[in-house]
């Protein structure tokens, strides 16, 4: 399968794209019971969402890392997350970049991209990226009030594929399935993504 560099891939419906985040019981517990985030929750920091399950878990250990113990998916608005991206600034700046409009662009955007090599279920670097998507300030605000439909712990799961792959077996079956998520060419533009005329 030819995989674009800078592909967005993920699980969405219609109206929703699932993204995955790893947090303390102490956070996690109550953002379950509350299908949204709260306390100890902390929106003044920048929060990190990522559409890829398996770079999730190549980041948390398969949930074994402090701090990561518990894993989320966190269904949210298609709208939510395209307003993201519109209001985004790349970490680093892509060479050929203006600087001097990048760095403006960096002060006045509540929304970083960052693309990191995408894993394999061992962890191993794949030869295409996968984004992360972090949030501050206003985008963080709208995240935690508006944007999310659900939120699911799916710490079981992910340490029953971490067995499965610790005897050997194949884990295909027991991934998410994550397809291209369709960007408009502003949007690609905007998070320095590959540009693929045919994802749908």
């Amino acid at each position: 399968m030819n995989v674009p560099y800078r592909q967005i891939r993920a699980s969405f419906t219609d109206e929703a794209i699932t993204v995955y985040q790893a947090y303390d019981p102490a956070v996690a517990a109550p953002a379950v019971t509350a299908q949204r985030f709260v306390p100890p929750f902390k929106r003044e920091r920048m929060t990190w969402i990522k559409p890829s399950f398996l770079w999730m878990m190549y980041r948390c250990g398969w949930a074994t890392k402090p701090g990561q113990t518990r894993v989320l998916a966190v269904d949210i608005t298609r709208e939510g997350f395209e307003w993201a991206l519109g209001h985004s600034c790349l970490s680093h700046p892509d060479a050929g970049t203006d600087r001097t409009v990048w760095k403006k662009r960096l002060r006045e955007s509540p929304v970083r991209i960052q693309w990191d090599p995408e894993r394999d279920p061992h962890h191993n670097a794949l030869p295409y990226r996968s984004i992360q998507v972090g949030l501050s300030g206003d985008a963080a605000a709208r995240y935690a009030d508006r944007w999310v439909l659900g939120i699911t712990d799916l710490t079981d799961r992910v340490h029953d594929v971490r067995q499965a792959l610790r005897d050997g077996k194949d884990v295909t079956g027991m991934l998410p399935a994550e397809r291209p998520y369709p960007l408009p060419p502003e949007l690609a533009r905007a998070v320095g993504a590959s540009v693929t005329p045919d994802a749908v």
